[in-house]
C-alpha cells in the first residue's frame, strides 16, 4: 500500500473541521513522501491546509455553503499537543473567567513550556508565552485557573471577595 493510500484511509474517519498535524502520519512513510501526499491532498481538495505543517478535512456550513474556517484555539492545540507542550490560559483570562476581572484581551495568549511564538492563520493570530513550571501547574483543570488569575493578581489583588469569588468558581 502506498503511503497516499494509507494516509487517505485514515483521513476518511477524521471529523470534518477538525486540524491535525501532518506527523500523525509519520509510520506511513518518510517525512518526505508523507508530506508530498498531503500536499497533493491539498491540491485536490481532499485535505485544506490551514497552517504550516496543520492540516484538516473542508468542512462546508450547512447554511451558506461555504468553506468553515478552522478554529485558531483548535489549531494552536494541535500544534501544542503535536510537540508535548503544556498549555495554560493566560491571567487576564483566568482572572476575566472567574469573574474577578472585566478586562478583555484583544489578541487570545496562553502560557506554554515551550517557546514565545504567534501562530498565525490568515488574519486570526494566537499568542503562545513561555512560562515557568510554577504558572503550568495544574494546566488545564480549575485549579490551574484560580492559581493563573491567582499569579496575575499578585499580593495587592488578593482579597477576602477574591478569595470567595474562587472558592465558588471551584
Amino acid at each position: 500500500m502506498s503511503v497516499a493510500e494509507s494516509i487517505s484511509k485514515r483521513i476518511r474517519y477524521m471529523p470534518k473541521g477538525k486540524p491535525f498535524v501532518g506527523a500523525l502520519f509519520a509510520q506511513a512513510g518518510s517525512q518526505s513522501s508523507v508530506y508530498k501526499a498531503l500536499s497533493r491532498m491539498v491540491l485536490n481538495g481532499l485535505l485544506e491546509r490551514v497552517a504550516r505543517g496543520v492540516y484538516m478535512r473542508p468542512k462546508h456550513s450547512e447554511y451558506t455553503g461555504k468553506k468553515v474556517r478552522a478554529n485558531p484555539i483548535s489549531v494552536m492545540e494541535a500544534i501544542t499537543r503535536s510537540r508535548g507542550e503544556i498549555v495554560q490560559l493566560h491571567g487576564v483570562e483566568a482572572a476575566r473567567r472567574l469573574g474577578l476581572s472585566t478586562q478583555m484581551q484583544i489578541l487570545p495568549t496562553y502560557y506554554t513550556s515551550g517557546p514565545t511564538r504567534e501562530i498565525r492563520m490568515g488574519n486570526a493570530v494566537v499568542r503562545l508565552r513561555h512560562a515557568s513550571r510554577q504558572r503550568l501547574q495544574h494546566a488545564g483543570t480549575k485549579v490551574g485557573l484560580a492559581l493563573t488569575a491567582l499569579f496575575y493578581l499578585g499580593k495587592e489583588g488578593l482579597t477576602n471577595l477574591t478569595i470567595s469569588k474562587i472558592e465558588n468558581a471551584l
